[in-house]
């Protein structure tokens, strides 16, 4: 491998990929569910399972905005950031958003578990999944982020060259 080029892809980047879309599907039905009152949400809504319960509460929107209509922007832009030639690019641009994406991400899934837990008293299954997703992606990320700042700290110190 020559110095500056990446690993290769390994299979991290294809599972982001793969949760990314698995989120952008979720947060599609969830997106959809909110803007038609969840007439069809699957999901039990009685007792401390009660999807409906946490898809209409005060905490379903964050500044008028759907959380459901966030997590569709969050895992579209994952979607497109998981892609192929986004891990293979040079610059460290695309590796810097992905970051910081899972990593704000991870804030608002904190949030809103702590809201169904401690404010709601329910807690939503789809929404579950989408935290569980979001959780993956952010470890995965960052393991890999970390992988290649070794490898790359690695190659520099091989070729002669100081670890910035």
């Amino acid at each position: 491998m020559s110095a500056g080029s990446k690993p290769p892809l390994g299979w991290i980047p294809w599972t982001t990929l793969v949760l990314s879309i698995a989120g952008l599907a979720v947060a599609s039905y969830l997106t959809y569910e909110h803007f038609t009152a969840g007439t069809t949400l699957a999901c039990p809504d009685t007792g401390v399972v009660n999807c409906v319960k946490v898809t209409t509460s005060e905490y379903s929107r964050i500044l008028g905005i759907p959380v459901a209509l966030l997590g569709l922007g969050f895992f579209a832009a994952m979607t497109v950031l998981s892609l192929p030639p986004l891990w293979r690019t040079s610059s460290p641009w695309p590796s810097r958003l992905r970051l910081a994406a899972v990593a704000v991400g991870v804030v608002f899934v904190c949030y809103l578990i702590w809201a169904e837990l401690f404010r709601i008293n329910a807690i939503c299954l789809w929404c579950t999944v989408v935290h569980a997703l979001t959780l993956l992606l952010f470890t995965l990320v960052a393991v890999r982020q970390a992988l290649y700042d070794e490898t790359a700290e690695n190659n520099e110190v091989r070729n002669g060259s100081s670890p910035a």
